[in-house]
């Protein structure tokens, strides 16, 4: 997941992109130099969601559900790229790519979100899992809805070109946290 994030990150930064008023996935627009890169890290953060769907215990299988979804959402996000500067409704004339692209992107997030919440909400995923499920869930649903009606309200703008850059960093903390967490050993109980 690390490598996959930072891939995209490079590949944001190095890229011809608009910068913070453009959205993430127009490092992966086709005629862009960087696209290879950006494509391979959103694959690699796609099968990163996958395997921290199968680290969680088997009680967690709503979060593992919505994390398998956000994986396969993720995939399709970075297989149909979008055109030319990623339009969107309602300010933008979208193409369908583009709106495969867009909703499979949103889909992914939205399902990386509710696998927080989901995780919260299962007692068997343990007290540090959980804790960490809940902070990031406090944290990703109002960022979450700041993006969806900034990109409605305001449409493309350095204001969602930024939320959405926070969004994505804090489902990969999220994700990555989460990761170390089921990997290191567990706590005795205290009787």
């Amino acid at each position: 997941m690390l490598g996959g994030a930072i891939a995209v990150v490079v590949a944001v930064v190095a890229g011809p992109g608009p910068g913070l008023t453009g959205y993430v996935s127009e490092a992966g627009v086709t005629d862009s130099g960087y696209a290879p890169t950006y494509r391979a890290g959103v694959f690699a953060l796609a099968a990163g969601l996958l395997l921290l769907a199968v680290a969680l215990p088997a009680a967690a299988r709503p979060a593992a559900a919505l994390l398998v979804t956000g994986s396969l959402c993720t995939l399709l996000s970075g297989a149909v790229t979008c055109s030319d500067g990623c339009p969107l409704p309602p300010f933008e004339r979208a193409t369908t790519a583009d709106l495969v692209h867009g909703g499979a992107s949103i889909a992914g997030v939205a399902a990386v979100v509710f696998a927080m919440v989901a995780v919260v909400l299962c007692s068997a995923a343990g007290t540090r899992v959980r804790r960490v499920a809940a902070v990031g869930a406090l944290v990703a649903l109002p960022l979450a809805a700041a993006v969806g009606l900034a990109m409605l309200i305001v449409g493309r703008s350095a204001l969602v070109g930024v939320l959405e850059r926070l969004l994505l960093a804090e489902t990969v903390g999220w994700g990555l946290a989460t990761a170390i967490l089921l990997s290191l050993p567990s706590r005795p109980t205290s009787r």
